[in-house]
């Protein structure tokens, strides 16, 4: 079989103007206020799209979904349950991170992220109310570039770590609201990252994980659910309007679905784990939300999504409302993501 390449890029220009919403995100009844959306020129470019070769069928070995089945839209108030410690270095289950020793050992002894609980917390801090949430304040707009070249010998994902979209104002300003409850100093940086991964990931036993989950297609960075303190990063930390925010090294990243990605659709690829199987949304139909409780013991399920450009039924990871929010082990052998700027020490494991 003759090789082939599919490369899709894009390049944004800073933002001529910026749209603030009060929505509701599609399908999940959680109203977001003041959603930034970039108007900015992003072009996204196919090549050689007549014969790419996608990934082989994976055999169903696990959970599987059923898109005749009403899963219900659990979180349609927007009352999040609070994922503190729960993380363990001996197996994976369902609703728990299954983090690799020396992982779990730094985050044991870490502390980072917000420096208080927020108002948005239930009095006995076991939920949190994400329609309450303070965010950063800033419409910031960036010049992001992602390339991603499918090739037979894998696929291969560059990004400057820049965002297609806006971000909020980091370092967290003195005079944000969002500065009572999180002080982050870091600045957001250009990165230059590049992550290898096989087209046809095997499917086996969970593998634990350290911090970063994989790479979404807005550009960014996808961290676990944890702060470096082990502590449920979606109801701790202050993050911006899209769910993002600076770490150390300037590397802007999400722990949870980010409100600035628009088509969060159960069978819509909108990134890519570690792994190299696919991230989705969790939008099964209208008021049809995945939750953890519907999904195995990694945070995914097997379906049947467009790998380039053929159905294939493979399995992926889904991000959801509620911790973990996203992958919580590893279904095949993880890679890492290679920085030509920065050493990159695992999030839990940095000053």
């Amino acid at each position: 079989m003759s090789s082939h390449k599919l490369k899709q890029t894009f390049k944004s220009k800073p933002a001529i103007a910026v749209l603030s919403l009060v929505l509701v995100a599609a399908g999940f009844g959680v109203t977001f206020a003041l959603l930034p959306r970039e108007q900015s020129d992003v072009s996204q470019k196919t090549t050689n799209q007549q014969k790419d070769q996608p990934a082989p069928n994976q055999t169903v070995q696990g959970l599987q979904l059923d898109t005749t089945k009403s899963y219900g839209n659990k979180y349609a108030n927007g009352v999040l349950p609070v994922g503190d410690g729960k993380h363990s270095s001996t197996s994976a289950s369902k609703g728990t991170i299954y983090a690799c020793s020396q992982y779990e050992q730094n985050i044991a002894r870490e502390i980072g992220g917000a420096g208080s609980r927020g108002p948005w917390f239930s009095d006995d801090g076991q939920s949190y109310d994400i329609n309450k949430k303070t965010r950063v304040s800033g419409k910031v707009a960036w010049a992001p570039q992602f390339s991603q070249t499918v090739n037979t010998s894998g696929r291969t994902i560059t990004t400057n770590g820049l965002p297609s979209h806006t971000t909020g104002i980091f370092p967290i300003a003195a005079s944000d609201p969002a500065y009572l409850y999180d002080r982050n100093p870091n600045k957001i940086q250009t990165q230059s990252l590049t992550l290898n991964l096989p087209l046809s990931p095997k499917y086996g036993d969970p593998q634990c994980m350290g911090g970063e989950a994989g790479i979404m297609l807005t550009g960014a960075v996808l961290f676990n659910g944890f702060d470096a303190g082990g502590r449920d990063a979606g109801a701790w930390e202050v993050q911006d309007s899209c769910g993002g925010h600076p770490q150390v090294q300037g590397e802007y990243h999400y722990h949870t679905l980010s409100s600035c990605i628009s088509d969060t659709s159960v069978s819509t690829i909108i990134g890519y784990a570690l792994d190299g199987f696919p991230i989705t949304g969790p939008k099964v139909g209208d008021n049809n939300i995945l939750t953890t409780d519907d999904l195995d013991e990694c945070h995914g399920i097997f379906s049947n999504l467009t790998v380039n450009g053929k159905s294939t039924m493979t399995y992926h990871y889904v991000m959801t409302q509620d911790f973990p929010y996203s992958v919580s082990c590893f279904r095949a052998k993880p890679n890492q993501i290679s920085d030509a700027l920065h050493s990159r020490p695992q999030p839990g494991m940095q000053p």
